[in-house]
């Protein structure tokens, strides 16, 4: 079984490929890891974990510079049903265009917007950054055994609202109730970082490895 985390030239990949290493490891699975922004790794690969760090514009550019990097993605989830876990921006990168920067079209795969964080207070710092606590909205299979109150780490300071509030798996308040994780049948993302999240992190990988 192969996984691959895309390296389209963003992310903290080493630290997103150990924590998946450990899942695997520690739950006895059979998965090579592997980094690659070769799309016949992503074409051979069972899973895909998108990363994404900095700017949403950015982000989407760097998936434009790979050549064939954006046809094999729709591809392999669209059309063959891969499961993909996107993190931080690369789960913003599933929305229908982001703001940040300038407009910017997304990948469409679960339609909404990223916009910037608008929280009604200037007593709370962005970017939201830091442990903070989540809140279960709707049940997801990569999101089982996770509970109320499970801390995890964010920092961000855009945030990916769906269209269709059944595709919010997961919230956390900063002021107000912000866009945490996403599912839509075999696409999941967080807007925290599950490779920083230690003991909950490692719960959310162990369920995307044993989907």
């Amino acid at each position: 079984m192969l996984l691959t985390v895309v390296d389209y030239g963003v992310g903290n990949l080493r630290s997103i490929a150990k924590s998946i290493e450990k899942a695997n490891f520690d739950n006895k699975l059979n998965y090579s890891v592997k980094i690659s922004s070769d799309i016949n790794d992503i074409k051979n690969s069972d899973k895909i974990v998108l990363p994404g760090q900095g700017s949403f514009k950015a982000c989407k550019k760097g998936i434009n510079n790979i050549k064939g990097l954006l046809d094999e993605l729709n591809e392999s989830v669209l059309t063959k049903k891969k499961p993909i876990y996107g993190i931080c921006a690369g789960m913003q990168l599933f929305a229908t265009k982001g703001y940040e920067e300038e407009e910017t079209p997304g990948l469409n795969w679960i339609p909404g917007e990223v916009v910037k964080l608008d929280l009604g207070t200037k007593n709370l710092k962005i970017p939201h950054m830091g442990w903070n606590e989540l809140k279960i909205k709707n049940k997801s299979k990569v999101f089982k055994n996770v509970n109320d109150n499970n801390h995890a780490y964010f920092i961000h300071s855009y945030e990916f609202i769906p269209n269709d509030k059944k595709n919010v798996s997961i919230t956390t308040n900063y002021g107000k109730d912000v866009i945490a994780a996403v599912s839509w049948e075999n696409i999941f993302g967080s807007q925290f970082h599950p490779e920083k999240s230690q003991n909950t992190g490692i719960k959310i990988l162990t369920n995307f490895l044993n989907l």
